[in-house]
């Protein structure tokens, strides 16, 4: 019962640690989320190119999603950063990498459901074809 309580108290504790902009996990922690920014820029560009419907279909959501990922993150580094109490708790970085997680294993299952490329098919011209005898509908 203790380590669950002090668990809790971990994990929501208002202004944890001793954190600054120069320590090497908030740096690295601003540099995935700037990163997840850009992916999400990137993923725009890309989608506008793309000619495959069906790639394009699955991944209409990338980018949306890489954008608010990045944004919320960056934002929980600025308030741990300058202790705003409420956004520095560390529950709010489990809960953020649980709806990643969750996310991409959503997206990746949808993907090997549906993802599929059309294969081009040979027209033949042999004029047996019309005398042979049909598929019947």
């Amino acid at each position: 019962m203790a380590t669950l309580k002090s668990l809790v108290i971990y994990l929501v504790w208002p202004n944890p640690g001793n954190a600054h902009y120069g320590s090497g996990s908030m740096r690295l922690l601003l540099i995935v989320c700037a990163l997840l920014l850009l992916f999400s820029f990137t993923f725009r560009f890309w989608r506008s190119r793309m000619g495959n419907p069906v790639m394009k279909k699955l991944s209409r959501s990338w980018s949306s999603a890489a954008f608010w990922f990045g944004a919320t993150g960056i934002l929980f580094v600025v308030s741990r950063v300058e202790g705003v109490g409420f956004l520095a708790m560390r529950l709010w970085w489990l809960l953020w990498g649980i709806a990643i997680a969750l996310y991409l294993g959503v997206q990746i299952r949808i993907f090997r459901m549906r993802y599929y490329e059309k294969l081009p098919t040979e027209v033949s011209d042999d004029p047996r074809d019309r005398y042979l005898p049909k598929r019947r509908k």
